[in-house]
């Protein structure tokens, strides 16, 4: 079965510009599930050939729905309908947690680990005097070996043994020891990658991502943790749950 034969094909009486009809067609497609997460969407030659347009007009349809996070373009492999992680702002839960919730098998890839005195920086995130030691993490942090977030972790030295002990799970690691964080305070802004981070996620320069900022609380008080979790923009919702205030 052909691609259009699947999703519909252009209307000669539908005055709306090609590309806004093929992006239209494309759109019902992923929202009815005719289109599956992570599916591979024909190349911009071959779609042109299809619906008898040009390619220019396929570029600008295909741009138009990986601006809406519908579609994504992973470097050298294509275009994809984009696979979402929905979060939720109300619990308190791991990376880890949240894609074995969604059915989703998480993994990491090390940029670096080191130990080393804090920062100013972090000795204000953290609470802790100048000159105590802290243990950083940096991951890309993966959903069914996609790349989601580049995730950046300072944890308080005296709250883990040593580095080694943090394997896939860093909330694993700190339950183990007794300082997994009970509340957490988490801030959320829009940023466009920059070059560095954008390689890192396989994503343009510049591309839409959310930063989401945590500081992770003990139940005495103290804080345990300082993460900055860089998020693809295109593949990642927040979800918060509203109650009437009273």
């Amino acid at each position: 079965m052909s691609f259009s034969d699947r999703i519909g094909r252009l209307r000669e009486d539908n005055a709306a510009p090609l590309y806004i009809q093929l992006q239209q067609l494309i759109r019902d497609a992923i929202s009815e599930g005719v289109l599956d997460q992570a599916e591979a969407i024909p190349p911009e030659r071959n779609l042109a050939i299809e619906y008898d347009v040009s390619r220019i007009t396929v570029r600008k349809a295909i741009a138009g729905l990986v601006e809406e996070g519908l579609l994504t373009r992973r470097r050298g492999a294509g275009t994809f309908v984009a696979s979402r992680v929905e979060k939720s702002f109300s619990r308190l839960t791991s990376f880890s947690e949240d894609m074995a919730a969604r059915g989703k098998r998480a993994s990491s890839t090390w940029v670096s680990r080191m130990s080393g005195p804090v920062n100013p920086e972090e000795s204000m995130a953290l609470g802790l005097a100048p000159g105590s030691t802290v243990l950083r993490f940096t991951r890309i942090r993966l959903a069914d070996d996609e790349p989601l977030a580049l995730e950046i972790s300072t944890i308080a030295g005296h709250c883990l043994a040593s580095l080694d002990v943090v394997e896939d799970s860093l909330y694993a690691a700190l339950e183990k020891s007794g300082n997994r964080p009970v509340r957490a305070l988490q801030r959320l802004r829009a940023v466009p990658f920059g070059a560095e981070h954008a390689k890192m996620l396989g994503v343009e320069s510049g591309h839409a991502g959310l930063l989401i900022e945590r500081h992770g609380f003990l139940r005495d008080g103290r804080t345990v943790e300082f993460t900055r979790s860089y998020y693809r923009g295109d593949s990642y919702d927040i979800v918060a749950e509203l109650i009437e205030g009273s």
